[in-house]
C-alpha cells in the first residue's frame, strides 16, 4: 500500500462535511408487527445460544493476532461446511465466506463479523482467560480478544445456524464474511480492503451489508447513528534523525529523544489551537516511541508512531499538513530531520441513511427492554467503512457492561481488562438474524 501524507487522491474518498455530519438526525418508522420469519428465528435462538457461548469461551482463550487467525479460521470454516452452507476459505487472507442461497429468488444481505485478536497480554481473571502469545513488529507479546472479536464471530456463527435452518424460507439470499486482520497489518493492509480486493462483495453481488461492535453500554443495549459514526481512521509515523553520541557530552550530538519528546508535545496544538473542533472533533494521538538500547547512549534516531481521527475530509488535510510541517519544523530548530508518513488508514464509518431508517424498528424489538438509540460520533474507527463504500451498510453497537459495573467507567475496548458479558449475546444474535430476514422481506429499492 503506497502511503502519502500530500497524495489525498490516494485515499479514495468520498467528501465529508461538518455540515453534513450535523444533519437532522433520521426518525424511525413505528415498529411493526415480527414477520412470520423473525418469530422463527426467535423460536430457534434458545437451542443456539450454548453453543455461542461455548464457541466464545474457546476463541476467547485461544486469541490470534491479525493475519494469523489459521485455527479461528478453520473453526468458522468446518461449522459453516456442516450446516451445508458454501463455504470459500483464504479470501483476503485468512477470511472465511459463507453463501446461504434460500428456496426463494431475493436480494443478497450480508453480514460481517471479524475474527482478530489484539496484542495485550489480558490482565482480568476468567476460567477461559487468553494465555496465548504472539509475535508482534518483533516482540513477543500477549494476546487478547481485548476488543471482543470472539463475541462477534460466534454471534455470527450462531446467526449462521438459524438462518440455515431457514434456509427454505429465505426470500434471497445471506453472505457470511468472517474476516481477518481488522485491526490491520504492519503494513498498514486491513481485512476489509484485502476481502473486497479479494471478491467478497461479488459473486453474488451483494446489496446490503451488516454489522455490529460490542462495547462499554448498558448490558444489550443496541446504539445506531445514521450517517457518519465512525471516525477515518491513518497511522502516524515520525522518525527523527539526530546524530549518536555519549551520554555523558550531549553537544557531540544530537539528541532525537529530546526532539521527539518536544514534537510529541507541540503537535498537540494542531488539535487544541489549529483545528476547529466545535464543529467535529480531530484527534491526534502517539502511542509508541521508540529509540535507545542504553542509558549513556543518545542514539542516532527515534520513531513514533500515532493515529489520527478526523470526519472531515478539508480538516483531515489539514491536519496531514500540519503535522507534517510541525515535526519537520520542530526537527530542524535543534539540527535533526524529521519524516512523516501517514497511510491511507480507514474512512468515515458512514451509515447508509435509508438503510438505518428501515432496520431501526428492527433492532427496537431485537434490543427489547434494554433499549435501542441514536448514538453520538465515536472517535473510534472500524474497517467496515470498505464496504460501506461499495454497498449501502448499517453498523451498530451492542452494550456488554455488566450490569453490576458502571459503563461509563468499565474497563473500555482494548483494555487489558476488558470484559464482555454474555449475558449480551442474545441481543446480538437475535438483531443480526433480523436485520437480514426483515431486509429479505423488505429491500431498498433500488
Amino acid at each position: 500500500m503506497r502511503r502519502s501524507y500530500i497524495a489525498l487522491s490516494a485515499f479514495g474518498l468520498a467528501a465529508t462535511t461538518a455540515a453534513t455530519i450535523a444533519a437532522t438526525p433520521v426518525e424511525a418508522q413505528p415498529a411493526t408487527r415480527p414477520s412470520p420469519l423473525v418469530l422463527e428465528v426467535e423460536k430457534r435462538l434458545p437451542a443456539v445460544m450454548p453453543r455461542v457461548i461455548a464457541w466464545r469461551r474457546d476463541l476467547h482463550e485461544h486469541p490470534e493476532l491479525s493475519g494469523s487467525e489459521v485455527r479461528t479460521a478453520k473453526l468458522v470454516a468446518d461449522h459453516l461446511r456442516a450446516l451445508g452452507i458454501e463455504v470459500r476459505t483464504g479470501v483476503g487472507g485468512h477470511g472465511v465466506v459463507g453463501v446461504l442461497k434460500g428456496g426463494k429468488p431475493g436480494p443478497v444481505v450480508a453480514l460481517r463479523a471479524d475474527m482478530d485478536a489484539l496484542p495485550v497480554a489480558e490482565m482480568g481473571d476468567l476460567p477461559f482467560k487468553s494465555k496465548a502469545t504472539g509475535t508482534y513488529r518483533g516482540q513477543t507479546v500477549g494476546v487478547m480478544h481485548a476488543c471482543g472479536h470472539d463475541t462477534h464471530t460466534a454471534m455470527l456463527m450462531g446467526v449462521a445456524e438459524i438462518l440455515a435452518g431457514m434456509k427454505a424460507q429465505l426470500p434471497g439470499t445471506v453472505k457470511f464474511v468472517f474476516q481477518p486482520a481488522e485491526e490491520g497489518l504492519p503494513d498498514g493492509g486491513t481485512g476489509a480492503k484485502l476481502m473486497i480486493a479479494d471478491g467478497v462483495l461479488e459473486n453474488p453481488r451483494v446489496d446490503v451489508i451488516f454489522g455490529l461492535h460490542v462495547g462499554n453500554a448498558p448490558l444489550g443495549q443496541i446504539s445506531y447513528r445514521p450517517g457518519p459514526s465512525m471516525a477515518a481512521s491513518n497511522n502516524l509515523t515520525i522518525i527523527v534523525n539526530g546524530k549518536q553520541s555519549h551520554g555523558a557530552m550531549p553537544w557531540a550530538g544530537t539528541d532525537p529523544i529530546v526532539v521527539g519528546s518536544q514534537i510529541v508535545s507541540t503537535l498537540q496544538t494542531i488539535i487544541s489551537r489549529q483545528t476547529d473542533i466545535s464543529t467535529v472533533p480531530a484527534i491526534i494521538t502517539i502511542g509508541a516511541f521508540q529509540g535507545g538500547v542504553r542509558s549513556n547512549i543518545i542514539p542516532d534516531s527515534v520513531v513514533m508512531l500515532g493515529t489520527i481521527r478526523t470526519f472531515d475530509l478539508g480538516m483531515r488535510k489539514e491536519i496531514f499538513e500540519r503535522v507534517a510541517r510541525t515535526a519537520q519544523m520542530v526537527a530542524s530548530a535543534s539540527g535533526a530531520t524529521a519524516r512523516v508518513v501517514i497511510d491511507s488508514g480507514n474512512l468515515v464509518t458512514r451509515n447508509d441513511s435509508a438503510l438505518t431508517l428501515r432496520m431501526v424498528p428492527t433492532l427496537q424489538r431485537a434490543a427489547g427492554a434494554a433499549g435501542a438509540q441514536q448514538a453520538a460520533l465515536w472517535t473510534a474507527s472500524e474497517d467496515f467503512s470498505w464496504y460501506q463504500d461499495r454497498v449501502p451498510g448499517l453498523f451498530f453497537n451492542l452494550g456488554v457492561t455488566p450490569p453490576d459495573r458502571d459503563w461509563r467507567t468499565a474497563p473500555s475496548n482494548h483494555s487489558p481488562y476488558f470484559f464482555a458479558d454474555e449475558g449480551a449475546l442474545p441481543t446480538g444474535v437475535r438483531a443480526m438474524a433480523s436485520v437480514a430476514v426483515d431486509y429479505l422481506l423488505n429491500p431498498l429499492r433500488k
